[in-house]
C-alpha cells in the first residue's frame, strides 16, 4: 500500500491529532491544509451513538445548506403533465416518463439525482436492480408530488445524509474556496438537521465525534461540546 505523499505529510503536521478544535479553528485548518490544484470539497464525518443494525435507530434526512455545496447536481425527473413543465422551469436537466425509463434501461446515466412523482413509480420501479440506491426514495424526499420544489432545493444546495454501517454520517458542507463563515454556517445547519433526526429510542451521547476534512487533506477533529455550543448560539 502506498504511503502519503511528502506534501500531505507537510500539511498534516499543522494539525495536532491530540487536540479537538472549535468549529471555526477546524475550518481554518482545513482551508490551510488544502493544497490540491482543484477546489476541494470540504466534508464532515459525524459518528453517532446509534446501532445501525436496528431499524428504529436509522438516521436519515435532508437539509438545504444556506450556501450550497459548491456543486450543482444534474437532476432527472419522472413527471407528466403540468408537473413536468414545472420541473423544467425549476431547472431539471431532463424530464420524462416512459421515455426516460427506456433511456436509462439502455444505459443513459447523465444525472446525479432522480426525482419522481409517486404515480410514476409503477414504471420507474423496473429500474430498481439497475439503479440500486440511486432510485428515487420517500425517505430521501425524492418521491413527491411537488417535483418542482424538490428540483429547486436540490439545485440550491439540498444535501441528503444517512448513517453508514459504522454509524457514521459523511456529508459535504462546501468547497475550500468558500469563506470560513460560509463553511461554518453550512456545518451548523447540517449538525442541526442531524440532531433533529435523532431517533426517539436512542439514549446517552448522540453525537460521539465530528471530523472535518478536505478531499485530499488530513482530518481535523472538532470538539463536540464546542460544536453544540456554536449551534445553540446560532439558534
Amino acid at each position: 500500500m502506498a504511503g502519503h505523499s511528502k506534501r500531505y505529510k507537510q500539511t498534516a503536521e499543522k494539525v495536532d491529532r491530540t487536540v479537538q478544535y472549535t468549529p471555526a479553528e477546524a475550518i481554518q485548518l482545513v482551508k490551510e491544509t488544502s493544497t490540491a490544484k482543484f477546489d476541494e470539497t470540504v466534508e464532515v464525518h459525524v459518528r453517532l451513538g446509534v446501532d445501525p443494525a436496528k431499524g428504529e435507530q436509522q438516521v436519515r434526512g435532508t437539509v438545504v445548506l444556506p450556501h450550497g455545496t459548491g456543486k450543482v447536481p444534474r437532476v432527472a425527473v419522472f413527471a407528466e403533465g403540468e408537473a413536468a413543465k414545472q420541473a423544467q422551469d425549476a431547472g431539471a436537466d431532463r424530464v420524462g416518463a416512459e421515455d426516460l425509463v427506456t433511456e436509462i434501461e439502455q444505459g443513459w446515466d447523465d444525472f446525479d439525482i432522480l426525482v419522481a412523482q409517486p404515480q410514476l413509480m409503477r414504471i420507474v420501479g423496473r429500474l430498481g436492480k439497475k439503479l440500486g440506491p440511486r432510485m428515487p426514495s420517500k425517505k430521501a424526499g425524492t418521491i413527491t408530488q411537488d417535483v418542482a420544489e424538490v428540483v429547486a432545493e436540490l439545485k440550491s444546495g439540498r444535501v441528503e445524509f444517512r448513517i453508514d454501517r459504522g454509524g457514521v454520517i459523511h456529508a459535504p458542507v462546501g468547497r475550500v474556496s468558500f469563506t470560513e463563515q460560509q463553511l461554518l454556517e453550512n456545518l451548523i445547519t447540517l449538525l442541526d438537521a442531524i440532531i433533529a433526526a435523532r431517533p426517539a429510542g436512542v439514549s446517552g451521547r448522540y453525537i460521539r465525534s465530528i471530523t472535518l476534512t478536505s478531499t485530499m487533506g488530513p482530518g481535523v477533529k472538532i470538539d463536540v461540546d464546542k460544536a453544540l455550543s456554536a449551534l445553540s448560539k446560532a439558534a
